[in-house]
């Protein structure tokens, strides 16, 4: 009997394996909201446009990192943290492919994440979600992030998170 395991490290963002996680993260955002909002998917144009204009170079070291989890050896998840200045981080894109959820990747993601981000000298991580990605939102306040005054002026931002990391 063989033991699944999960694997969690850095990736550089323009990697296969990550470029493929962003696109199936940005789909599955793009549309959900498009779905809730307007009763179709996201244009194929926008969402080609949209791809490629957030590439991720700020999950790149020195200032931020990009993890991926693995499960028995594919690409599963990934968790991006990018410092803002010399006190707080950024956590961001984090995302399992929908057959990966329930089996505890997101916690294990969102760990090495705040690791990653305590490494660039963060001291504070913070996040932004919408209301409608519910699962999210649990997971974050079960790992101990609480929502706080918005930090940001996204127009897609309707909950904003924070955790000390000290």
């Amino acid at each position: 009997m063989s033991v699944v395991t999960w694997t969690i490290a850095p990736e550089p963002v323009d990697s296969p394996a990550a470029a493929a996680l962003w696109r199936a993260y940005y789909t599955e955002v793009s549309d959900r909201w498009y779905l809730l909002h307007e009763g179709h998917r996201t244009d194929p144009a926008e969402l080609e446009r949209e791809i490629a204009a957030h590439a991720g170079a700020e999950l790149s070291p020195p200032t931020g990192q990009l993890i991926l989890a693995r499960y028995d050896g594919s690409p599963a998840g990934t968790a991006g943290v990018r410092l803002l200045d010399a006190e707080r981080a950024e956590l961001t894109r984090v995302f399992l492919r929908q057959e990966m959820r329930g089996r505890g990747g997101a916690a294990l993601l969102v760990t090495a994440a705040e690791d990653a981000a305590r490494a660039l000298g963060a001291r504070r991580m913070i996040l932004d979600t919408r209301s409608d990605l519910v699962e999210a939102r649990a997971l974050y306040t079960r790992l101990g992030y609480t929502e706080t005054a918005p930090h940001n002026e996204d127009p897609y931002a309707e909950h904003w998170f924070g955790k000390s990391l000290v």
